[in-house]
Parts: structure tokens; C-alpha cells; sequence
């Protein structure tokens, strides 16, 4: 399967199913989360609402528990008795635990430990896997630290480096790569410049924790007209050139005319 989805990815509670339809009207796809959001007296109550969902499964991902959790087993069953076969499996460390999964699903790999994020390349290339997701804050919990951020808001050196590392191995794979959630809702600014910054790295999506940051990221991912302009214009140009050319001043080889054929695909 091919990934499709994005860019804004907006996560709901699947023990608020009177959520579902609004989360998932407002981003271009929603993620029912049976892991973090879900208390553990709530989550076979959740998984219920799962089942019952009535959303269309195009645009649903479903984020189940770690593998080697006490809830993995029952999640699995539960998405199987469910129409959606899009699985976000989270603290996603070894391939071999992916193997459970069969053609009919498309499984996105959350890299969110120091484990999972050294396995993304693996990870990324399990026959399985359309896309890599890494997360922050699991991450520096991993590695016995305490915030992902420094006070001005910038993420710490081992963040960066962890979200370079899942972006590099999912493409390496052909995968799609997802950026993390913003926890700070009020944060609009750095929201949209790390939505920019993400767009521009060659994520496919950013996930979001709340509906009011759905039209951030859709911005961010969204090429103005003047870039669109020349992504249309450069790759007509090439039309009638063979190998290096010149246009507009600048010199274009076959890596500028993929990064236009990028902004054209984002366009649409």
C-alpha cells in the first residue's frame, strides 16, 4: 500500500467517540489512539468505540498499544473486528513484531524510543510499513531525560537529530515520514515554523493533538503561487531541453526538476 494521507494528521481519544466525526471533519485524516490518550481502565471500552466507529476507513488510522504491551493482543483484535486497516503501532523497536500483520494492513512505524529511533531503518523496511512517525517526548523519556525542549521552545540536539534519522530511513525505503505533535496548543509560531520546516525536509504530514492546529500545518504544506508558478514553469521548461539547462537565471539539473515535480504533487 501506498501512503496517502496528510498533511494534517489529527489525534482523538478513542474513548471519546463523540469526537470522532469533528476530528475527523476538520484534518485530512484522524488517528483513534488506543495507547497514551486512553487511561488502562478505559481502554477495552475504547476499543469497543473502535468497532463501532462509523468513519470512513480512507481516512482513519488507528494507533495501537507497543508490541509486548498487555494491551497489544486485544488492540489487534479489536482493529480487526474493525473496518480500519491503517495501524499506527507505537514504540515501534523491532521488525519482527510487525510480522503479525498481514497484506491487507498498512502499519506506520512510531519511532519514540532509543531503540525504535536506532531501528528505523530496519523498521522502514518491513513490507509492511507505508510510513515512519517519530515522537519527542517518549524519546528523551527513553533516555532518562525530562523535556524534548529547550526553554525557548527549539528542540534539544537529540530531538533534531532523531527526527533527521526517521526522515532519512523512511526514504531511504520509498516510506512516507510524518513529523511529531506540537504539545503547546497556544504555540501557533512555532508550530508553523516547524509545519514550514517539515514541509520543506520532505515529510508527507504533521501530526497535531488539537483541531485548532489543523489549518497551521495544512498552510505549511500548501506551496504559495509564485512557487507553484515556477515548479509549473521550470518543468515545462525541460520539456524541450535535454540534460542541464538555465531558467529564470538558475541552473536546473534532474534534482531541481524532482523538487518541482514535489511542489506540483503538494499543489494538488
Amino acid at each position: 500500500m501506498t501512503f496517502t494521507l496528510g498533511p494534517a494528521l489529527l489525534f482523538c481519544p478513542a474513548d471519546r467517540p463523540e469526537r470522532f466525526a469533528k476530528a475527523a471533519a476538520r484534518a485530512d485524516a484522524v488517528i483513534l489512539d488506543l495507547e497514551d490518550a486512553v487511561r488502562p481502565e478505559g481502554k477495552a471500552l475504547a476499543r469497543t468505540h473502535v468497532i463501532q466507529a462509523e468513519l470512513d476507513p480512507a481516512r482513519v488510522v488507528v494507533r495501537v498499544n507497543a508490541p509486548g504491551s498487555a494491551e497489544f493482543a486485544a488492540d489487534l483484535a479489536a482493529v480487526a473486528a474493525s473496518p480500519f486497516r491503517t495501524v499506527m503501532v507505537a514504540k515501534a523497536e523491532d521488525p519482527a513484531a510487525l510480522d503479525v500483520f498481514d497484506t491487507d494492513y498498512a502499519v506506520i512505524g512510531l519511532c519514540e524510543t532509543a531503540r525504535g529511533v536506532q531501528a528505523a531503518d530496519a523498521l522502514a523496511a518491513h513490507p509492511r510499513v507505508t510510513a515512519l512517525m517519530w515522537g519527542a517526548e517518549d524519546l528523551v523519556a527513553s533516555l532518562g531525560g525530562t523535556s524534548s525542549r529547550r526553554p525557548d521552545g527549539a528542540y534539544r540536539d537529540v530531538a533534531r537529530y532523531a527526527r533527521s534519522r526517521v526522515l532519512i530511513a523512511a526514504g531511504a525505503h520509498g516510506r512516507a515520514a510524518i513529523d511529531a505533535v506540537h504539545l503547546d496548543i497556544d504555540d501557533s509560531a512555532v508550530l508553523e515554523e516547524e509545519a514550514a520546516d517539515a514541509a520543506a525536509s520532505g515529510f508527507r504530514a504533521t501530526a497535531c493533538i488539537h483541531p485548532g492546529q489543523v489549518e497551521a500545518i495544512r498552510a505549511a504544506y500548501r506551496p504559495d503561487a509564485a512557487l507553484v508558478a515556477w515548479a509549473r514553469g521550470v518543468l515545462s521548461a525541460a520539456e524541450g531541453e535535454r540534460g542541464v539547462f538555465r531558467y529564470e537565471g538558475r541552473m536546473v539539473d534532474e534534482p531541481v526538476l524532482r523538487h518541482a515535480r514535489s511542489v506540483v504533487e503538494r499543489a494538488r
